[in-house]
């Protein structure tokens, strides 16, 4: 399955940290049992954590990505834009720790879809906030996030997580007869 570029997955490694006993969320609501880098049931990743859970950091390792790959499906089809491979991580990295679903009605993604990915970049440093108040280990990811979507990526995203509109059949027709007519002038 293709998945995020390398420095999205760091980025999300970095600021979830590895944890191998289960732990009571207490920020999220309702408090949830988390484990590993972040993951909780409500991911939907084959783990349920609770009092007394361990896991390896390879298991850990194993259930970020699939929860990475899973918000990316979730999220792509909403991305109306062509995207680079960092603004796509960045994004998913704000929808691992948000959710999918306020990720699809954000700001962010909102302003992206129009266009102005300076706006987006601006909109994320909006979710620094748990139980209310501001936190400032929620600001220093949303930084790091926006810094990442900011940085020039080279390498398209993955081409399934681009939002692709097929051609239209007549645009098909033509493109087919130019590639005739050259392919007869080879010869």
């Amino acid at each position: 399955m293709t998945t995020i570029n390398h420095s999205s997955l760091r980025l999300i490694k970095e600021f979830e940290g590895f944890r191998a006993k289960a732990y009571l969320d207490k920020l999220a609501k309702p408090a949830l049992w988390t484990i590993g880098y972040g993951t909780t049931a409500r991911a939907g990743v084959g783990i349920e954590p609770d009092a007394g859970m361990t896991i390896t950091e390879a298991e850990a390792e194993m259930y970020l990505q699939r929860a990475v790959d899973k918000f990316a499906a979730q999220i792509a089809p909403k991305i109306t834009r062509p995207i680079n491979g960092n603004e796509f991580g960045a994004f998913v990295s704000l929808a691992y720790n948000i959710g999918p679903s306020a990720f699809g009605g954000s700001t962010a993604l909102r302003r992206f879809n129009l266009g102005d990915k300076h706006g987006a970049a601006d909109a994320m440093l909006m979710w620094d906030k748990a139980g209310g108040k501001v936190l400032k280990g929620l600001q220093r990811r949303r930084a790091a996030e926006r810094e990442l979507f900011l940085t020039p990526d080279h390498l398209p995203p993955p081409v399934d997580y681009v939002p692709v509109t097929p051609a239209p059949s007549w645009l098909a027709g033509i493109i087919a007869a130019i590639l005739a007519i050259f392919g007869k002038a080879k010869a």
